[in-house]
């Protein structure tokens, strides 16, 4: 991501759900048709599920109603819950299910998917109540026929605001977890730790009392490995696996792990913070490598994507393609998709009957006066108290308005209790009321209460304005609903602040900085004065936006974007791990062996400083044995210069090693270096140097490696983004303006950009071994990075179906060897012979066979050889 412009939130934007649904059906059919099995079901994992579940205190017995979840969305519904019973069976607990109020526009996105494809929503549980409010049931106390029970009872679960004929394919899976690891995970990491950082908090800045990031660390993880050992439960081949929220983002990689063939998205419904916020998290890498698990990470706006891809790449030194963020091979893309509401229902809900007298009620109440109307969490973040103080600025700065306007300010209670925050908002609005209002003017009406959806709505159509101005929001969907209320009444405007995701689509609303109380206040008077002319105009992009990209779009758009990345390159191809019995057997029945390894990542771990990375003690023990076994040929087939791999392993008299990426080359027993570029022209040499030296002066950090046969630019130590920009740069100068004229070729590296000539590779000194050893029976070749793709596409020498291979002579043999009589030459391999292992994830994109994770295991492999074959040939 090289621009800092911000695009349009998505393309998606201006079609309708049903061309989305085509486009979908049209994906599903050609993947099929290319053999890609797909089951036909979305599995959305949630914290919580969307049902709260009430054990009746003895069986078979009903309890008392469940009194409605303390915890309430950012979206207003009824506070009486609407109770659904399950059959009661004889001998059998009865359960009663509700619905569970909260992240409502993500509920009716995921349900609206019922649709087309099979629903499965896994979740916590939540407490189990009993009945009696205040009273909840240790999960520890409850058996496993009780469990079953209540999965028999959600299978017939359909909740009333639902679509019947949708909701059938919805199924709930519930997810167990111990009282003390569940509350720990939510009450505890998620709302002290990850909540305040993703709105720009650290978790010192929220606490009453000393915080430790660390402290619920534990149960964060072990919660996070309960939902995934779950997914991985019930996950059937062909599923698409949609995890969502900061609850889990530990998540994707342990699914990855357990079912390394799943297609799994995550969603961030919150804020990301730019990389120097998030960077203060203790846990930052664990975090960015959960997330990375992916396929797709999907966050609600561009600016969101671009802070979480600079934090993979300042924090971590992950790299970034066209593709997305790389990590060991398994590629994650990034994109970005704001949620909707679901705005039929809520144009319904307006409706109702029980609105319009209370509207009127309230017309009749403020009559004559212009009303002010904000809902918001009673959060720090939520910015109540900075309102607040724009509202008495406005009355300060435009007089006029003093017994003309009020404002209605609802606050809900947040995700934590915050008693010294209520107290300051209502010293606050007795403050604004004892020195603005009178005897008959009440400038500011504050409920610390959760509305009745009548109420609500109502509130909503009857506004002059509305004002919404979080320091730091998410999608904020009160602002949506506001603009469908005010279709059917006066149009009105409404204030936004800039720092929610929202933002970026309702460009239309009066955006403001929360912090500059001037501007807020100034925004206010723009919106009451505002003519009916501006306010149609304004009104009506704000209209078309909110109704057209709803929430069942923006889930029909996750399950088009997650279907796009099957068959791509970061999910084509899973290379199967190396099988030990296979490797072994092949090994211990060949007359000769040739074992080629690369070094940096693949004898040794990569290093931030090159110099470091010294071969440790288990691998120079298992090429000390390789290499006395008189069937073995063994090379190291390195980037890494002479010097180096002989002061390293020049003891090793019988290894073979080749230096600079093929430039040069040492067989086994000889002391002497071939060096494969003198009879090319290198002139091209000092061209390139005068480039690297121009990037060198303008990129602090970087350097140049000039070796006998090629030149590298390095950027490691470089600021990351600013090294990749320059480094893209200066490919680009390469490739456009001097590759095509010289017989040279540019190479991308790990932090390093590489030309070398188009005849040195790695692929080409394999090529020459292969070819002067044709009676070789076994090949055993790693490597992790591009250039060992070149040492694995050389060693495709059978065509499909073919059992026996014959080799023409390779231009590393016709440019060095005296004498032009090289003939093809037969190979004694056969295909099952070849070992090609890539280092890295199951994922990686490489033409290898197999694959190892570490390079610590590749050298326990060669031990475990050795010994093997050495003790069943005693």
């Amino acid at each position: 991501m090289d621009s800092f412009s911000e695009p349009y939130t998505c393309v998606e934007d201006d079609i309708s759900l049903d061309e989305v649904r085509a486009q979908v059906r049209a994906l599903e059919d050609d993947h099929r048709a290319n053999g890609i099995q797909l089951s036909g079901r979305v599995l959305h994992v949630c914290h919580y599920l969307p049902v709260t579940c009430t054990l009746a205190s003895r069986a078979g017995v009903l309890s008392p109603p469940a009194t409605p979840p303390v915890e309430v969305s950012a979206n207003p519904i009824c506070a009486e819950a609407i109770e659904v019973a399950a059959n009661v069976v004889e001998h059998q607990p009865a359960w009663r299910l509700a619905p569970r109020y909260g992240h409502s526009a993500m509920i009716s996105g995921i349900r609206s998917l019922s649709a087309t494809h099979e629903q499965l929503i896994i979740g916590w549980t939540g407490d189990i109540g009993t009945g009696t409010p205040g009273e909840r049931v240790p999960t520890s106390s409850i058996s496993q026929k009780d469990k079953d029970s209540l999965e028999d009872a959600l299978a017939t679960y359909t909740p009333r605001e639902a679509d019947p004929d949708d909701d059938k394919k919805t199924h709930y899976v519930p997810v167990w977890q111990d009282d003390k690891v569940a509350h720990g995970h939510y009450d505890g990491y998620c709302k002290t730790t990850l909540w305040p950082l993703f709105h720009y908090l650290l978790w010192q800045d929220v606490a009453t009392e000393y915080a430790s990031a660390d402290e619920y660390w534990p149960n964060y993880e072990k919660a996070n490995s309960t939902f995934a050992k779950r997914i991985a439960d019930v996950y059937r081949p062909g599923d698409l696996i949609w995890v969502h929220d900061y609850h889990l983002l530990l998540v994707p990689k342990m699914v990855r792990q357990l079912v390394p063939e799943a297609v799994l998205g995550l969603f961030i419904h919150t804020p990301f913070p730019s990389s120097e916020v998030f960077r203060c998290l203790p846990r930052r890498k664990e975090i960015l490598d959960g997330i990375l698990g992916a396929n797709l990470v999907c966050f609600q706006t561009y600016s969101y994507s671009r802070h979480f891809t600079s934090t993979c790449v300042r924090v971590c030194g992950y790299e970034i393609n066209a593709r997305g963020i790389d990590v060991e091979g398994h590629v994650s893309a990034i994109t970005h998709c704001p949620v909707g509401v679901d705005a039929e229902r809520v144009a319904r809900d307006i409706l109702r009957p029980g609105i319009q007298p209370k509207l009127e009620a309230l017309r009749t109440l403020y009559d004559g006066k212009k009303i002010i109307v904000g809902r918001d969490k009673l959060d720090v973040v939520k910015g109540v108290v900075q309102k607040l103080l724009a509202f008495e600025k406005l009355l300060s700065d435009y007089p006029q308005w003093i017994g003309n306007v009020v404002m209605i300010q609802v606050t809900s209670p947040a995700l934590s209790d915050s008693p010294k925050l209520e107290r300051q908002v209502s010293e606050l609005v007795s403050h604004i009321n004892g020195e603005y209002g009178s005897l008959d003017f009440i400038p500011v009406h504050h409920y610390h209460q959760t509305l009745k959806k009548d109420e609500f709505y109502a509130l909503l159509s009857v506004a002059d304005l509305g004002v919404i101005t979080p320091l730091r929001d998410g999608m904020n969907t009160t602002s949506m609903e506001f603009v469908i209320a005010q279709e059917k009444t006066q149009k009105s405007p409404i204030v936004l602040s800039e720092f929610m995701g929202i933002s970026k689509n309702m460009k239309e609303a009066l955006q403001v900085n929360p912090w500059n109380l001037g501007d807020v206040a100034a925004a206010i008077h723009q919106g009451l004065t505002m003519s009916e002319e501006e306010k149609a105009r304004r009104h009506e992009p704000l209209y078309k936006v909110v109704t057209t990209h709803t929430s069942h779009t923006w889930a029909a758009v996750l399950v088009k974007m997650l279907l796009g990345q099957i068959n791509k390159q970061n999910t084509a191809r899973k290379t199967p791990y190396i099988p030990k019995d296979k490797l072994t057997d092949s090994y211990r029945n060949a007359s000769k062996r040739l074992l080629l390894f690369d070094y940096d990542g693949t004898l040794t771990p990569i290093v931030k400083t090159p110099s470091m990375a010294v071969p440790s003690e288990e691998a120079l023990e298992a090429l000390a044995k390789l290499t006395s076994d008189p069937r073995n040929l063994v090379y190291i087939i390195s980037g890494r210069d002479q010097a180096f791999l002989e002061h390293h392993f020049g003891h090793f008299k019988n290894l073979g090693m080749s230096a600079e990426h093929g430039g040069f080359i040492r067989e086994p027993g000889h002391d002497h270096w071939t060096n494969f570029t003198e009879s090319l022209d290198m002139d091209w040499m000092g061209e390139v140097h005068e480039i690297f030296k121009y990037y060198t002066e303008r990129t602090t950090g970087s350097h140049i490696e000039l070796k006998k046969s090629s030149i590298t630019w390095h950027y490691r130590a470089t600021d990351p983004e600013w090294g990749q920009f320059q480094c893209r740069q200066c490919q680009d100068l390469l490739e456009n303006n001097l590759a095509h004229k010289r017989p040279i070729e540019v190479l991308v590296g790990k932090k390093n950009l590489e030309v070398r000539p188009i005849a040195i590779n790695k692929g080409e000194i394999v090529k020459r071994i292969v070819y002067k050893n044709p009676d070789a029976e076994f090949i055993f070749c790693a490597g992790d990075d591009k250039t060992d793709e070149d040492m694995f596409r050389a060693l495709h020498l059978f065509k499909s179906g073919a059992t026996r291979a014959t080799m023409d002579p390779p231009l590393s043999v016709t440019l060095v060897d005296e004498g032009d009589d090289e003939q093809p030459v037969d190979l004694a391999l056969s295909p099952d012979s070849i070992f090609t292992t890539a280092v890295g994830h199951t994922n990686k994109r490489t033409l290898a066979s197999w694959h190892v994770t570490s390079p610590a295991e590749i050298v326990e492999h060669m031990l475990h050889l050795v010994n093997r074959v050495d003790k069943s040939n005693l």
